[in-house]
This record gives structure tokens, C-alpha cells and sequence, in this order.
């Protein structure tokens, strides 16, 4: 079983927190984008140009089911992942942690400028508006919500920590 889960919308910090998590738990990091862009063998975004939304969602469900039955270390989602009901199921009885990011900050730290495809169009207004559909679904999905906003990844890891020592 996973040590920890990680979701959140683009620019929560998933990898960047992850990353840290798994270091200072002395375990494996894996984000399942990069599954996706393994397996596909092009980045996401071309996935979504190339293949459609549709068929990235297939593919990430596929990743989120392997790495939640073969990755003991801490894990990080594609922000959307969770939209899945199956994934959601999937996600049941494992350790999940919310990283909750107002807009500003994850405007911030994603930039507007980025290949993020869901926010291709107005990304201010993609970003707030996917953040408000699936706040509901990352916080029942959730053990643990920790907020991430002007605060350092150092931190952020030391409170999860102790969480997951509880």
C-alpha cells in the first residue's frame, strides 16, 4: 500500500511536496502523469491535442489503478484523476492528502504562460473554475487537507509528517 497519495489541482505542489515526502520517508516518489506520458510516449499535452481528453482520462485511470497496486512510496495525482468514480473507489482505505491551494497562489506557482491543456483558453478563469468543481471531491477523498498557500515546502512536509506518524 501507498505510503501517501497526493491530489490537488495544478499548483498545489504535488511533485514538489512528493518528491521531499518520499525523501525524508526514505521511499519511492511516482507521479502518474509521467505514467501517462511513459506509456503514451508524448508529454500530456499532446495527449489532450493528439488523442483528447477523453483518452488521457483512460490512460490516467489505468496509471492511478497500477501505481496504487504496485508503488509502496508516496504518490501524486494529475489534478482531474479524481474525477473518476472508479479512481475514487480505487482511492478508498489509502492514506490521501489534499494539498489546498487558493488561486493566487496556484496561479503563481503554474504561471499562465504553461502547456497546462485545460487552461489553454483564459487561464485565470479555467483554473478557478476547475478548482471549484473538484474542491468537493479532493476533500472527501481525504485523511489529511493540508493548506498550501505562502507556505514553503519544508514546512508543508514536517506537518504531513507528523500526520502520517499519528
Amino acid at each position: 500500500m501507498t505510503t501517501a497519495v497526493l491530489i490537488g489541482p495544478p499548483g498545489s505542489g504535488k511533485t514538489t511536496l512528493g518528491k521531499l515526502l518520499a525523501e525524508r520517508l526514505g521511499v519511492g516518489f511516482r507521479d502518474t502523469d509521467r505514467d501517462v506520458e511513459a506509456v503514451a510516449g508524448k508529454p500530456v499535452s499532446d495527449i489532450f491535442v493528439e488523442d483528447g481528453e477523453e483518452r488521457f482520462r483512460e490512460l490516467e485511470h489505468q496509471a492511478v489503478r497500477q501505481a496504487l497496486a504496485e508503488h509502496d512510496g508516496v504518490l501524486s495525482l494529475g489534478g482531474g484523476a479524481v474525477l473518476n468514480t472508479e479512481t475514487q473507489a480505487l482511492l478508498d482505505g489509502h492514506t490521501v492528502v489534499y494539498l489546498e491551494v487558493g488561486l493566487t497562489d496556484a496561479v503563481q506557482r503554474v504561471g499562465l504562460a504553461s502547456a497546462r491543456p485545460l487552461l489553454v483558453l483564459n487561464p485565470r478563469s479555467q483554473l478557478k473554475k476547475l478548482m471549484e468543481e473538484r474542491r468537493p471531491i479532493y476533500e472527501r477523498l481525504a485523511v489529511l487537507t493540508v493548506k498550501t498557500d505562502k507556505r514553503e515546502p519544508e514546512e508543508l512536509a514536517e506537518e504531513i509528517l507528523k500526520e502520517l506518524a499519528k
